[in-house]
């Protein structure tokens, strides 16, 4: 079970994003950042791999490739709160958390409790 959060737009369907780990963002982050649309975090990559690579050379390749390990685990982490704040800036106003097994689920829950 995964919790979601629930965000609408006037006059448009939901949407649910999943608050857990991401396995595309943290295996192939610019690719999971052109899929979503995540520019900032495309940038953050950019940013946060040079500096590695920089860094590299100073520390070494060993201690360079832990360190890109870690970054790409905070990616994966924090990849659900960067679709989130895309969502909100996008006009999307945040109504709930639900716990479903899916994304469609939470959907379908969430216009359950409209209705009642």
């Amino acid at each position: 079970m995964t919790l979601y959060s629930v965000y609408e737009r006037p006059n448009d369907v939901p949407t649910a994003v999943a608050d857990r780990f991401s396995w595309s963002a943290a295996l192939l982050p610019p690719v999971h950042a052109l899929v979503h649309g995540l520019w900032l975090l495309l940038l953050l990559w950019v940013v946060g791999t040079l500096a590695i690579a920089a860094l590299g050379v100073v520390v070494g390749g060993e201690a360079a490739f832990w360190l890109y390990l870690l970054f790409a685990t905070l990616i994966g982490f924090e990849a659900a709160s960067f679709r989130r704040v895309k969502t909100a800036k996008r006009g999307g106003l945040y109504r709930t958390e639900i716990v479903a097994a899916g994304e469609d689920l939470a959907l379908v829950d969430y216009l359950k409790q409209q209705t009642r």
